[in-house]
């Protein structure tokens, strides 16, 4: 969903204040410390009994918007290019909203894709269902999956649900349909204390299932709206086959588009409905760091938060942007800068399921319009070679895989503005560095008598065998995987 273009100065105010952790951008790290938080109480993990489909064990999250995606703007279009993104490790495909746009209120020129006018209809613009079917069917021939962005909590408001059912809707004072945020002017609130609306939406998603072969779903505001929701739906669609359930939401962060006090941070989205949420609040921290406005430090404090919430084997899904982020926050090399590569490498490596937004493999350096068409310049794809090395990666190592119990992640100690860790499962391990300052870094890999191969870096042909301290240049990064002794 879009962010409320009065609040975005806001939530620049609001962000560091809603990140824990005392600053400590001059702290001096202890040499040799394995681990820079506390060990935080484990939650109850018998309260998540989500099952996972195996395929998305190993998966990276690619989203597709279809509309800016060529300039065609539709899914025929957009096919051709899924052979490349197959070659380059995608996993799981996100399409933004494919249904009609609403015109009534509509915003820019075409509208935004999360104004639903007909629930159970495909937009024209992208194309027929027919065209959606063979998107999907090619998709799973070339071993990916494809997951439907979702919009339960609005509808446009010349949606055909106002006139065959105008009582699923909340009402203002004067009795009249109203927004659900005083900025989304262009959609009006559902009211989920309807039963039939809950059937209906419930039966919807279920047929998308059934007649495009979709693997789940991208849920637009999940938390606000009802979990018990959610859970009914997942389990219905549990019925027809396994699913991908992805929520736009993060119980350690606050959204800016309603008050702090309306924010209910016990959603408890992940126990039963969702394979992951957003992790907002990481991605906040991490354009805090990456603008050097905050310490590195300040991962320890995120990480023991984010433990303390969630058992092991529950992920958030990381990412650098997004199509909300990239419109309003703008592009990662606009808010990043030189470190808009360093913290992809970070991003993508970082404990969760990573997310790539489409273009940033190209380094699309703009922002894209929200209501109107506006296609991604490609050009030769600058850092497809860098993606497409992070998602084998992630495919491959087992150490890296997505809802895994055993997988063990530690913070490293290393100077101010850098930031090394260790994913470890068993005799196998990762070990990644990032350089986020202006000055070059001497880093540490971990002791003992490992030793470890370069995987990909900045600082020319990785060597065979690592030696204790690595040199880093300005925004610099290095991967490292543990080899066997001889």
């Amino acid at each position: 969903m879009t962010y409320p273009a009065p609040l975005r100065p806001l939530r620049a105010l609001l962000l560091p204040l809603l990140l824990l952790g005392a600053c400590q951008s001059g702290t001096k790290s202890k040499p040799e410390a394995d681990t820079a938080a506390a060990p935080v109480a484990a939650p109850d993990s018998a309260a998540f009994t989500v099952r996972h489909p195996e395929w998305a064990h190993h998966a990276t999250i690619y989203q597709v918007n279809v509309r800016q995606y060529t300039p065609q703007g539709t899914f025929r279009a957009a096919e051709a290019d899924l052979p490349r993104l197959q070659k380059m490790g995608v996993g799981i495909l996100w399409l933004m909203p494919i249904n009609p746009i609403g015109r009534s209120h509509r915003k820019g020129t075409l509208g935004s894709a999360y104004s639903v006018r007909d629930y159970r209809a495909v937009n024209p613009d992208l194309g027929t269902l027919a065209d959606l079917q063979h998107y999907v069917s090619t998709a799973h021939r070339l071993g990916m999956h494809v997951i439907l962005d979702w919009v339960a909590n609005h509808t446009a408001w010349d949606s055909n649900l106002t006139t065959e059912h105008p009582d699923w809707y909340t009402r203002n004072a004067k009795g009249n349909f109203r927004p659900p945020v005083a900025d989304w002017q262009d959609v009006i609130d559902l009211d989920y204390s309807k039963p039939a609306l809950r059937r209906y939406m419930t039966e919807t998603v279920a047929y998308w299932v059934k007649t495009a072969d979709l693997d789940g779903f991208r849920c637009d505001v999940a938390g606000l709206v009802p979990t018990d929701f959610w859970n009914t739906t997942r389990a219905e669609l549990e019925k027809i086959k396994p699913v991908f359930m992805l929520a736009e939401w993060d119980e350690l962060f606050p959204p800016t588009f309603i008050s702090r006090k309306e924010f209910d941070p016990n959603t408890r989205l992940l126990e039963k409905a969702f394979d992951a949420t957003y992790a907002l609040r990481l991605h906040g921290l991490l354009d805090s760091l990456g603008r050097q406005q905050k310490p590195t430090a300040e991962l320890a404090h995120y990480w023991a938060a984010e433990r303390k919430l969630y058992p092991a084997g529950v992920n958030l899904m990381t990412f650098t942007s997004t199509h909300d982020i990239n419109a309003w926050d703008g592009s990662e090399y606009e808010r990043l800068g030189k470190n808009a590569v360093p913290e992809a490498v970070l991003t993508m490596l970082w404990p969760g399921i990573p997310m790539l937004y489409n273009g940033q493999e190209a380094a699309m350096k703009r922002r894209l319009r929200f209501f109107d068409k506006d296609t991604i310049p490609w050009g030769n794809y600058p850092l497809q070679g860098l993606y497409s090395t992070l998602l084998h990666l992630k495919q491959q190592h087992p150490a890296l895989a997505n809802f895994d119990v055993e997988s063990k992640f530690r913070l490293l100690s290393s100077p101010p503005q850098t930031v090394v860790f260790e994913r470890r499962k068993g005799g196998a391990a990762v070990v990644v560095m990032v350089n986020l300052s202006d000055k070059s870094a001497q880093l540490r890999l971990p002791n003992g008598s490992l030793s470890y191969q370069a995987i990909f870096s900045t600082i020319g042909r990785p060597t065979e065998v690592a030696a204790a301290v690595v040199a880093l240049p300005p925004h610099g990064f290095q991967v490292w995987k543990q080899v066997a002794m001889k």
